[in-house]
């Protein structure tokens, strides 16, 4: 073969230049990225992109938005230079800009700040990507604000928040080992191909699988056993299938007796929910409810897998996931072997075997020596439960306000003002700021609204430390060189810190310093990883060790597992924070709003992912966006278009009490009968200005996206 054909083909060799280069893909960015095989041809521009085969996480695959990977890297819509607004908020005029008067502009309006009004008047906010969020922690607390806020305010904490009412710590499910699989509002065969790898595997050695879902999924078609509750309903269900459990003495006893916390009112509670009542509450019936909760407790191993979303994105979120969380103990299967396993978390959220000093290095300043954190006044629990960041869901009030205190420089990352409720409303109250920095890939629509915007780089154009719950390790080095005048999230960090004077002996050291800070109790050094650069496994990794209880208790104020919240019990019991998981229908509902409901009588439910899309990073991309022709679209059952005379691509409104959206309609069994399924992140057609501001769950603040009201009207026509 010549060489012509060789660079046809784009094969690596020394006869076409054309070079393999690891990295990881940073684009739906979950616990654990997938591993990439870049093929760099002799100009450094990638040519190919594959999935790295001896990558433990993918193994050789990619999904459609790793095989976009160039599309991402070289659009042409990315932000190229620093730039300085020109213009009125919001009108996108901006004009060029140098990195040192971006940066001395930062600096200096940081330095006014802290003078003028305290640290804690600056907030340090991240959005995507993840990998380096310990720095810009770091960051915020060693200038001495208690104001780093994340993405994680609607996504993930929420959950954390309730497993660590019931018992403490995170709890992973132990697949590999598992008879019985529940899988409870998670599609893991659209949303994780790792995942979704390992239950097929396990289930081709015979293991049994439960889903509850109110949408019929690729993961639904593999289930022994589909739940299909309302959405928001989720509590009722979960507390159904424990009457069942208790009343036919199928709970593990010992476990019960000698490990929990508040049983005996927790089981009173729970005999107001048998299946009768619990198919009235969920619209699951009776049988599948018995049939799911015997399935579940008479397995000799089940695993409980769960999202970070799904279940919080209701107004009764926590109490909701703390009623499913609490299946787990009353049946024994809590940090067993096929069960759900208290893995100690290593590193950004990843449960792992690599013991590492994360939260030594970002938690550099106690929160006792610094201000109450953004969100402490109108989410009480969440202080005492989380302690990695502030509440930003209350952010936007309290810029409007300024109190308890104002809050006048916004240093983002990634911001991106369509992640809260009333994304509007979010914009509006910028104007209160004296300055907004925005670190972004694109110039979205919330970078319009700032003072200056920073160019960021992608994953595979810089270095990043990522470790794996199999007890895997990776620290990439830059595939190619930063595009255009576009700097790693971590320099920009680092550089501010220095400008800042900061006295912060770890910042000094610089980047790699502080990674080998993190990673010192693994042993590990980044001139290891260096010579590992599509990674390594880690040498002596944490031994797993079952029932660490036994010897340690639980990390719960009683040291045992919480039927009932001791914590929600001692801060004062009010409607929606009750001690014990007590079930409330969604705040807008046929139940609790009749009147709305008789005017709205559609559930709307938002945030549900397909497998091309992550939010509204991957919709400008021509190979993904094509897997989606009509979008942006709503789901609606074939039962419902019918009967409002809708047939499929036809323009539809979509109405609340808050506003209205024009979509198409996407009829398919997917979506349950009743409810209305819309995807987020459209410019044009954003669901969250459907919800007011304070639609949310009074534990997490978390917004109530997948159980509100609405009304669905066929454009140009009059519906039935």
């Amino acid at each position: 073969m010549d060489v012509t054909e060789l660079e046809k083909g784009k094969i690596p060799g020394v006869e076409t230049g054309i070079e393999i280069r690891k990295s990881i893909c940073a684009i739906c960015d979950p616990s654990g990225l997938c591993g990439l095989d870049l093929s760099v041809d002799r100009s450094g521009v990638i040519c190919k992109t594959e999935g790295s085969a001896e990558h433990p996480r993918n193994r050789g695959t990619l999904c459609s938005k790793g095989a976009a990977t160039r599309q991402y890297v070289y659009h042409s819509e990315r932000v190229k230079t620093p730039l300085l607004r020109s213009g009125p908020r919001g009108s996108g005029e901006f004009r060029p800009v140098s990195w040192d008067e971006a940066l001395d502009l930062t600096v200096r309006h940081l330095n006014e700040t802290k003078h003028s009004y305290g640290p804690e008047s600056a907030v340090f906010y991240s959005g995507y990507a993840k990998y380096y969020r310990p720095y810009l922690k770091r960051l915020c607390h060693s200038y001495g604000s208690p104001n780093y806020l994340t993405e994680a305010s609607s996504c993930h904490s929420a959950m954390l928040m309730a497993q660590r009412l019931v018992y403490g710590h995170q709890a992973e499910a132990d697949v590999s080992n598992a008879d019985l699989l529940l899988l409870w509002s998670i599609n893991p065969f659209h949303a994780s191909v790792h995942k979704a790898r390992d239950i097929q595997a396990r289930l081709d050695r015979g293991a049994r699988m439960i889903v509850v879902d109110p949408r019929e999924t690729p993961t639904t078609a593999r289930a022994h056993l589909h739940l299909r509750p309302r959405p928001g309903t989720d509590g009722a269900l979960a507390l159904s299938m424990a009457q069942v459990i208790i009343e036919e003495e199928l709970y593990d006893h010992d476990f019960v007796d000698r490990w929990s916390y508040g049983f005996a009112e927790y089981r009173d509670y729970v005999r107001s929910f048998p299946p009768e009542v619990g198919e009235q509450m969920t619209g699951v019936s009776a049988d599948l409810i018995r049939r799911a909760a015997r399935m579940y407790a008479s397995a000799r191993r089940a695993a409980l897998l769960y999202s970070s979303a799904s279940i919080v994105h209701h107004t009764n979120g926590v109490q909701n996931y703390r009623a499913v969380f609490q299946l787990i103990g009353l049946t024994g299967n809590l940090d067993v072997a096929g069960g759900n396993r208290m893995e100690p978390v290593s590193f950004i959220n990843s449960a792992g075997r690599i013991p590492t000093r994360e939260t030594e290095f970002t938690q550099c300043r106690p929160w006792s020596e610094m201000a109450p954190r953004i969100g402490s006044g109108a989410f009480p629990v969440w202080p005492r439960v989380i302690d990695e960041e502030g509440q930003a869901m209350a952010l936007p009030a309290q810029l409007r306000t300024g109190k308890p205190y104002p809050v006048k420089t916004l240093v983002g990352f990634g911001l991106n003002h369509r992640m809260w409720p009333a994304p509007e409303a979010f914009l509006e109250s910028l104007s209160h700021l004296d300055f907004f920095v925005n670190t972004e890939l694109f110039l979205t629509d919330t970078c319009k609204y700032a003072d200056l915007v920073l160019p960021a780089c992608t994953s595979v154009e810089r270095s990043e430390l990522r470790c794996y719950g199999s007890g895997y390790i990776i620290l990439t080095q830059p595939a190619i060189a930063p595009l255009h005048d576009s700097r790693s999230d971590v320099d920009i960090i680092y550089e501010l810190a220095r400008r800042l004077e900061l006295d912060d002996p770890l910042f000094r050291a610089g980047y790699e310093a502080g990674i080998d800070y993190i990673l010192a109790p693994s042993g590990i050094t980044v001139e290891e990883l260096k010579r590992h650069p599509g990674g390594m496994p880690v040498p002596n990794p944490t031994p797993k060790v079952e029932r660490k209880y036994l010897t340690e208790g639980f990390h719960t104020p009683t040291g045992k597992f919480e039927f009932k919240s001791s914590l929600l019990e001692e801060l004062g019991e009010s409607p929606g924070c009750e001690a014990l998981p007590v079930y409330y229908p969604p705040r807008h509902s046929r139940e609790r709003t009749p009147e709305l409901a008789e005017k709205y009588p559609l559930v709307l439910s938002s945030g549900s992912r397909l497998p091309m899309f992550v939010h509204s990073r991957t919709y400008r991309m021509p190979w993904t966006s094509s897997l989606r022709p009509g979008f942006p679209s709503a789901d609606l059952s074939p039962e419902d278009a019918a009967r409002l005379g809708i047939a499929q691509g036809d323009p539809i409104r979509i109405s609340t009490p808050c506003g209205s959206i024009e979509v198409g309609a996407n009829i398919t069994r997917m979506a349950q009968s009743g409810v209305v399924h819309m995807y987020h992140g459209f410019p044009a057609a954003d669901v969250n200005t459907l919800l007011s501001a304070d639609y949310l769950d009074p534990i997490s603040g978390f917004p109530g996206y997948r159980s509100s009201l609405c009304r669905v009207d066929k454009i140009g026509g009059t519906n039935p």
